[in-house]
């Protein structure tokens, strides 16, 4: 073989891997980036309430390893020291426990109102309304110790503004369901 010729042989092979090369990097750089984006969507879809389950009125569904049934939703009317234009409004559950394993099951539990409109209202700690001793929040169930077929009765209270009261709507989520949460329909809907 010549020198030339081997000269060639070597610019032909040179080209391939140049090609070769280029190619991979077309491949590679789409995958890094999925593989980068991979932690935070999963990180996105567990730690948010993204997609609902429609619970009819009167209805039950089993979410978080219980069995949850919106009881009653109301305002509480004519309290003093509010802000002007809001209610104080009362969602009530019972929850029929099938996994005991609350602590797991049930971490970040978090009960919000939802009106028409996408907005979101939190428990509020603002309003103190005197409870039953059988009635507790949604983060103090947790460590109840509540056994498979105990029945909890669960109320939170919000603060929203009385143009809203007409289309909330309560919606839970818990961890072990996320990024699925329950919405409930009124008896209206």
């Amino acid at each position: 073989m010549t020198a030339e010729a081997f000269a060639q042989e070597n610019r032909s092979g040179e080209r391939k891997w140049r090609r070769r090369s280029l190619w991979s990097v077309i491949l590679l750089i789409p995958l890094a980036i999925a593989v980068e984006a991979y932690d935070s969507v999963k990180a996105l879809l567990a730690d948010n309430d993204l997609f609902s389950r429609r619970v009819a009125w009167g209805q039950s569904a089993h979410f978080g390893g219980s069995d949850w049934k919106l009881t009653d939703l109301r305002g509480a009317f004519g309290m003093a020291n509010l802000p002007p234009d809001s209610v104080p409004v009362l969602a009530d559950f019972q929850v029929t426990i099938g996994n005991p394993d609350l602590q797991n099951l049930w971490l970040g539990c978090k009960i919000v109102l939802i009106d028409k409109d996408g907005r979101h209202w939190s428990p509020t700690t603002l309003v103190s309304l005197k409870t039953p001793d059988t009635v507790q929040t949604c983060v103090s169930a947790i460590f109840s110790g509540a056994k498979t077929g105990d029945t909890l009765n669960l109320r939170e209270t919000f603060l929203v503004p009385k143009e809203a009261t007409k289309s909330i709507r309560p919606a839970v989520g818990v961890a072990s369901e996320r990024p699925h949460f329950l919405l409930f329909q009124m008896e209206k809907d």
